[in-house]
């Protein structure tokens, strides 16, 4: 039964993890599902479909596209191909109150991100790099068409609402909390047999295999520091990133009165979710409680950006500025997937991420969001260039 009391939502990547976590919350809430999206596994998307009675569908793949038009023919869903039917289908208003989550992985996202808040629409972003890759031209549009953004992301989430305990100027510090991935307390030489299985065993959270393992390089809490910078207006200085390997503290605000808020939860991405589809309701949980008693310990250390240099690298690309954050983010994308593909090592991914990143020049000036899309392309074709010169992962 679909709950009134709520906004109705479209979800963009519905086939992921964040995604599929979304539908879910959506069954229990009685939330309305408007729409959806994904790259092209047509066979989900119709099952999908078909169970949420959404009014439209969209895949990034046009092939995929007309396979899922045939095989909903007759019904009443539109069907939308290629990212500009992604963005025109999650533009469309189904509703007086609409919230869009884009959980799409990768650059790819950062179109929808730009056509929702286009729109004026409120936007549940679990797509990172859409503020990795053009954080300032995504916040100016957002203060323009007086568009929110909810952060999905368990941290920035956790620092949301961590920040309706005081006033901008009384923030201190946020302190951003880390895993610290599958690899906690391994050097650099023990890193270099570690293999894509090995790397998708997160200790604590199920995620899709890019962000596992950028969890695992630790890149992923340095594009978190990026988000951070741009979401919450404050400086890379004032971020701190801590391990925390139980996973319970989401992250904090210290205020300039030394008083540290946290917000605590099971390690449970749907109350992410939750808190961003229903907000600026707090409704009843669909996760367990938190039970203190069963907590054996917490423990919080600093993180090793000696053998994980990744973290301390995206601090360099959010003080440089300019598509250096974009250019960043490309190089990772490239070497992610040719580690995946087992054509790199795990430690080949900190190489080829730096050596790209070093050898960009001239990426601290840019006019537009076609500026970052011409940095994102130059950055993967070098990228490729240094994989080339490499030799296979065996």
């Amino acid at each position: 039964m679909i709950d009134v009391s709520y906004p109705s939502i479209s979800i963009l990547g519905s086939t992921g993890s964040v995604g599929q976590q979304a539908i879910d919350v959506a069954i229990q809430k009685g939330i309305r599902v408007n729409c959806i999206s994904a790259y092209r596994n047509v066979d989900l998307v119709e099952h999908q479909a078909r169970a949420l009675c959404v009014s439209a569908c969209a895949m990034a793949d046009r092939d995929a596209a007309k396979e899922l038009k045939r095989r909903l023919f007759g019904t009443n869903i539109d069907v939308y191909a290629g990212i500009n039917g992604i963005c025109e289908m999650a533009t469309q208003k189904y509703s007086n109150r609409e919230v869009v989550l884009n959980a799409i992985i990768g650059a790819s996202g950062l179109r929808p991100t730009l056509a929702v808040l286009g729109a004026g629409k409120k936007l549940a972003l679990a797509n990172k790099e859409s503020l990795v890759c053009a954080g300032e031209f995504v916040m100016q549009l957002a203060e323009g068409k007086k568009a929110q953004i909810l952060p999905v992301d368990s941290e920035h989430c956790a620092i949301f609402q961590c920040l309706r305990a005081g006033k901008k100027e009384e923030v201190k510090r946020l302190l951003l909390t880390a895993s610290g991935g599958p690899f906690y307390g391994m050097t650099r030489e023990q890193l270099g047999d570690v293999t894509p299985e090995k790397a998708l065993a997160h200790p604590t959270w199920n995620m899709g295999a890019k962000i596992t393992v950028d969890s695992a390089t630790l890149m992923n809490k340095g594009f978190e520091v990026i988000e951070a910078v741009h979401l919450f207006g404050i400086a890379p200085e004032q971020i701190e990133v801590l391990i925390h390997r139980e996973s319970i503290m989401h992250s904090a605000v210290e205020y300039i009165d030394n008083s540290v808020i946290a917000q605590m939860s099971v390690p449970d991405m749907r109350h992410c979710v939750q808190y961003a589809l229903t907000h600026p309701v707090r409704a009843e949980g669909v996760v367990e409680p938190l039970d203190f008693t069963k907590l054996a310990s917490m423990t919080f250390a600093k993180p090793d950006t000696d053998t994980f240099v990744l973290l301390e690298l995206a601090k360099e690309a959010i003080r440089r500025g300019g598509a250096y954050p974009a250019i960043l983010n490309a190089a990772n994308e490239v070497a992610v997937a040719a580690f995946l593909d087992k054509k790199l090592s795990f430690t080949g991914i900190f190489d080829v991420v730096t050596d790209t990143f070093e050898a960009m020049s001239d990426a601290r000036r840019i006019w537009s969001v076609d500026d970052i899309f011409a940095f994102d392309g130059a950055a993967r074709s070098l990228a490729n260039e240094f994989l080339e010169k490499r030799s296979s992962y065996c």
